[in-house]
């Protein structure tokens, strides 16, 4: 890059902020995905007004920014434009404000996950949003793929538990959305609008959540079944009686041996595994698992358990996050799609899956948050064969065609970014995706943030 435009950045934001070097811009070039390009420049604020000096800088140069949290996207939406700038999060690590009254927290957006549970928990508090990566993820990272987790489906997702943001436009413009409280009904719900845009329509800065309670107690059922769509069937009976599981994760009969072989869960051979657990007062949760243990009962059902201890518990847990690094044992390529459809629709998608693994020769490796009809579909392949490799290409879009067929979504959490851009256009009309590029020209009118992600071309 230009020795003059990378000293106009150094006095804009001060010589500390700015990482030219190859090696530091290397560490900037890529996420959790497989996409990688190197930034010319890595640009590190600690304050707005250098996050509001970097953008007006990088549009009166015509520069793209792509904003990055902690890297763990799987879709390669933080990774930047070749020779582009990212603009990094990392050092905007504040806890602003805790509310125990309000039930609300001010934080920077490059806060962790993890590190803001730890500050709420002495509070009896936390932030429902637990996403696989929640000890090294950042606050803003959630934010912007609207990440959710194995309790979103009792708790919500992000969306559900930010009231009010600070950002900063695509002009460099400071803008303030939502409030303090949990009703508001003055003016539009730009925060919903943001949150999930991945960044390419403001800068999130400052994010004002919404707490919750952290339960006196959880308990949790361990339900065997013959195959998935028994499995499936169970889901949809406990996702219809009156009792919401705290958590309702999946397994199928692979991600169940992983757990075991990798994870060093103690579970037995079976088709299809469900999590189910429940949260609350000590004294009502025997009571709250019967119940929820005779919907999960049902043709197919091989054996329902309470595992014996926290610690069994915390090992089953810790196997299920485990799962998406030990797919790589199976094969050298993956294919992620993390999948949305309704909950009744369940047991379609899942005998979609199974029929398409047996067509393409593949494993496919399924687990998720089930409750939410959230499937992680997981295409294994070998990168070295070209045969194999399109063969994975052609599922994942077969897959997104049966799941928006089954009036479902193309992601749950994860969000679009590169991986998934090229099929927007099957599931939004023009009619919608040409208001979607208004308001992507509405905050951000030269295009520079984020640019060529999410919205095709």
């Amino acid at each position: 890059m230009d020795r003059r435009l990378i000293a106009a950045f150094e006095r804009a934001l001060g010589a500390e902020a700015v990482l030219t070097g190859i090696d530091d811009c290397l560490a900037y070039g890529y996420d959790n995905s497989s996409y990688r390009a190197n930034p010319a420049m890595v640009l590190l604020p600690t304050r707005i007004e250098q996050v509001q000096a970097a953008v007006r800088l990088a549009r009166e140069y015509k520069l793209p920014l792509t904003a990055r949290g902690r890297g763990t996207n799987t879709t390669g939406a933080s990774v930047p434009v070749e020779r582009g700038i990212v603009i990094g999060f990392e050092r905007m690590d504040a806890i602003l404000d805790i509310a125990p009254g309000d039930r609300t927290a001010r934080v920077q957006p490059g806060v962790l996950n993890g590190d803001l549970q730890a500050a709420l928990a002495p509070h009896g508090l936390f932030w429902p949003p637990d996403p696989t990566s929640a000890p090294f993820c950042s606050i803003g990272g959630n934010i912007a793929c609207n990440a959710g987790g194995p309790r979103a489906v009792k708790y919500g997702a992000t969306r559900d538990n930010v009231l009010a943001l600070k950002a900063v436009t695509g002009t460099g413009e400071l803008v303030e959305f939502g409030a303090r409280t949990s009703k508001n009904a003055a003016g539009f719900d730009l925060s919903r609008l943001l949150i999930g845009s991945e960044g390419g329509l403001a800068l999130v800065v400052e994010a004002t959540l919404k707490l919750s309670p952290k339960p006196a107690a959880r308990a949790m059922l361990r339900a065997l079944y013959r195959d998935m769509e028994s499995a499936a069937e169970a889901v949809a009976r406990l996702m219809a009686q009156p009792d919401t599981p705290s958590m309702l994760e999946f397994m199928d009969a692979t991600a169940l041996r992983l757990a075991r072989e990798v994870g060093g869960a103690d579970i037995p051979d079976a088709g299809a595994l469900l999590m189910i657990e429940g949260d609350g007062d000590p004294a009502q949760l025997p009571e709250l698992l019967r119940r929820l243990a005779g919907f999960a009962q049902g043709d197919g059902c091989l054996d329902i358990t309470i595992p014996g201890s926290e610690a069994e518990q915390a090992q089953l847990m810790a196997a299920r996050k485990a799962l998406s690094p030990a797919l790589r044992s199976l094969a050298s390529g993956k294919i992620n799609e993390d999948v949305v459809v309704p909950v009744s629709k369940v047991p379609a998608l899942v005998r979609f899956v199974e029929a398409l693994a047996c067509e393409s020769g593949l494993t496919i490796v399924s687990f998720g948050h089930i409750g939410n009809g959230n499937v992680h579909v997981n295409v294994m392949y070998d990168k070295a064969d070209a045969g194999q490799t399109a063969t994975a290409e052609a599922c994942a879009g077969k897959l997104f065609a049966e799941v928006l067929r089954l009036g479902g979504t193309l992601s749950g959490e994860h969000g679009i970014g590169l991986a998934k851009r090229p099929f927007m256009a099957q599931a939004f009309t023009p009619e919608t995706l040409t208001m979607m590029r208004g308001i992507k020209q509405l905050f951000d009118p030269d295009g520079i943030l984020n640019p060529c992600k999410t919205l095709p071309e």
